[in-house]
């Protein structure tokens, strides 16, 4: 893959993802956060245990040509250990790690088995891997920031079955906020117009305990 082997222009269908190829991963394990190569073991491992087992023949879309990895030898390292374990030996692992002060254009290349290595700044190659790179990075922020806005605009009372949105919005209006009605009384919930006893009850017994007056 050196700088005079890579005059090529991708193909059409390679300058962006087909519909529904995106996919996000987010780590299940909260233990792990800040840890990039333990989240980056554990997104791997979930991603390739479920192909192995959707399609253990490879006979669909669920198995990729190449992993691009973005980071040094390091990373690389993670990946190419957790397709060890899954008896995975066939599918390629590159390490794309950005140059000196971060700059596009000076990206290292770290395959397994040999040396680290770039490719001419203007070489067809090192765009398109650029592009991948920067579209995984755009997907990646995209979701996150959906996912956390969703958490902002979610209620504890949202956890409680059968509050319903004009429950929750009666609940709100009258104590002004979830963390009021968390520290009312029974007898108070009880007064909001719209809360019958038994429900009044349930919201009281989320936030106390069952059983609990």
């Amino acid at each position: 893959m050196g700088a005079g082997e890579s005059h090529w222009n991708p193909p059409p269908h390679l300058t962006s993802p087909p519909p529904g190829a995106e996919r996000d991963e987010p780590t299940q394990d909260i233990g792990i956060g800040g840890d990039d190569y333990a989240m980056m073991r554990e997104v791997l491992q979930r991603r390739f245990a479920r192909a192995l087992k959707e399609d253990p023949d490879r006979a669909g879309n669920t198995w990729p040509d190449l992993v691009l990895i973005d980071g040094g030898s390091g990373q690389l390292g993670v990946a190419q250990g957790v397709l060890d374990e899954l008896g995975i030996g066939d599918v390629p692992v590159v390490g794309i790690a950005k140059g000196p002060d971060r700059d596009a254009g000076r990206e290292r290349f770290f395959v397994p088995g040999r040396p680290s290595f770039s490719l001419e700044p203007r070489d067809p190659v090192l765009y398109f891997l650029q592009r991948l790179r920067d579209e995984a990075h755009r997907f990646a922020i995209g979701t996150h920031r959906a996912r956390r806005a969703k958490a902002i605009g979610r209620s504890p009372l949202d956890e409680i079955g059968g509050i319903g949105a004009r429950r929750k919005q009666a609940l709100l209006h009258h104590f002004g906020s979830a963390r009021s009605v968390a520290r009312a009384g029974l007898a108070e919930i009880e007064r909001v117009a719209g809360i019958s006893k038994a429900v009044a009850q349930k919201v009281y017994d989320h936030f106390h305990g069952d059983g609990v007056r």
